[in-house]
């Protein structure tokens, strides 16, 4: 079992170095608010086509298959399950009225329109089983499947082909007008760069205690659910305290090299410079943003 392999959430993907790692990172992350922000009150044909876009960007991006084919095929099938749970549900809460005057029920009025309400309506087994759903809750569950989809993997693929520094550079130049109100975004930069360098440790070592347990083959079933919820508890407390022994490691490690202040203290990792391939990507971004305002709008 090797979780920094199977679920490479918020690692970085140093090989290949494809054309996305060589886009300026604050121009990736336009795109990412674009992703997140763009389904908002978009109807669902756009919504649908915004999560083609990242798959297709996927492929054409060459990420490794190895990286995106088990994580995009659990993301889809978690998003098809969500689809198929809002459908099915009921998408409203059902109140019962009794009319005051009762119905002429010789009158029987040809609809205007073909419009029906619900899609689906079948009985199954006898009327055991009844199936039915709704243009509601149809809407409702396209946009709750591709908006989770959308949210997850667009930020992983931002992760995937944007280093640590690189992320907190672009945040760090997008946020430096907010110094002169005295807000500490230096400080707030250094703070998200060290979370992202945390997060393959956090993987490591619960990879670690998750492979120890297997080594001492443990029989669950004679132990009983006190004595493994014991076991469990115990294991969580150890990775708690790895966790702290590394973050004192990480601290003693910058207090060593002198970053007592980073206004003081400040390394450039990343020159930051927009070349062709960048004003060429934000030129296809004012197309994305035009297919947004005038074909995804709700109708």
């Amino acid at each position: 079992m090797d979780l920094l392999r199977s679920l490479p959430i918020g690692l970085y993907l140093e090989h290949p170095f494809t054309w996305l790692h060589r886009l300026d990172p604050r121009v990736k992350l336009a795109w990412l608010l674009s992703f997140l922000l763009s389904p908002i009150l978009a109807n669902s044909w756009y919504r649908l086509w915004v999560v083609a876009v990242l798959i297709l960007l996927t492929f054409v991006g060459r990420i490794p298959k190895r990286v995106w084919w088990q994580q995009l095929g659990l993301l889809l099938l978690f998003c098809l399950l969500i689809f198929a749970l809002t459908l099915l549900l009921p998408d409203e809460m059902r109140t019962y009225s009794q009319p005051r005057i009762t119905p002429d029920l010789s009158l029987n009025l040809p609809l205007a329109t073909d419009y029906r309400y619900k899609l689906l309506d079948l009985s199954l087994l006898g009327d055991k089983f009844h199936l039915s759903f709704t243009r509601h809750s149809l809407y409702l569950a396209v946009g709750t499947s591709t908006f989770l989809f959308t949210a997850i993997y667009s930020s992983t693929l931002y992760l995937l082909t944007t280093a640590p520094e690189e992320i907190t550079a672009g945040l760090e130049e997008l946020l430096a007008p907010l110094a002169r109100l005295k807000i500490p975004v230096t400080e707030i930069t250094l703070t998200l760069t060290l979370a992202l360098r945390f997060v393959p440790l956090v993987m490591e070592e619960v990879q670690n205690l998750i492979r120890s347990i297997r080594t001492r083959a443990i029989n669950w079933q004679k132990l009983g659910w006190k004595n493994s919820l014991k076991i469990w508890l115990i294991v969580v407390e150890r990775l708690i305290e790895n966790l702290l022994v590394r973050a004192q490691q990480i601290s003693m490690a910058i207090d060593v090299r002198g970053f007592t202040s980073p206004n003081e203290h400040r390394v450039l990792w990343h020159s930051l410079k927009l070349t062709k391939a960048d004003w060429l990507v934000l030129a296809a971004l004012i197309l994305f943003w035009m297919i947004r305002l005038f074909w995804g709008r709700m109708s």
